[in-house]
């Protein structure tokens, strides 16, 4: 009786633990998911502030002041706004690496 218990136990354990694994991995997929469209957003607002600066510059070519200080509140917003997505994409490549060291560690420990 105990040792149908135990391995009614066991295969309850092994269970839980391949539902772990799912959500995990699921979890971690989703984090993917998320970094690849924040790297586009990054992308995209890294050519936003390209092209901010490049019409400063000709603002500043033709001499036109009052484009140029409109063009540089523009420039300056453009990179506040790109600081925020490369602040975002940087944090979530930290939490993708802190999930794959904690899915490794416990794949590892589950060995032992």
């Amino acid at each position: 009786m105990g040792n149908s218990l135990y391995k009614q136990l066991v295969a309850q354990a092994k269970v839980l633990y391949a539902a772990e694994d799912i959500l995990a991995a699921a979890r971690l997929k989703e984090l993917y998911e998320c970094s690849e469209l924040l790297r586009r957003t990054r992308t995209r607002a890294e050519d936003i502030v390209l092209e901010a600066r490049m019409m400063l510059a000709d603002a500043e070519r033709h001499g036109d002041p009052e484009r140029i200080v409109a063009l540089s509140a523009q420039v300056d917003q453009a990179r506040a706004a790109y600081d925020k997505v490369l602040d975002a994409y940087v944090t979530l490549c930290c939490r993708i690496h802190e999930e794959q060291k904690a899915l490794l560690d416990d794949g590892l420990s589950g060995v032992a």
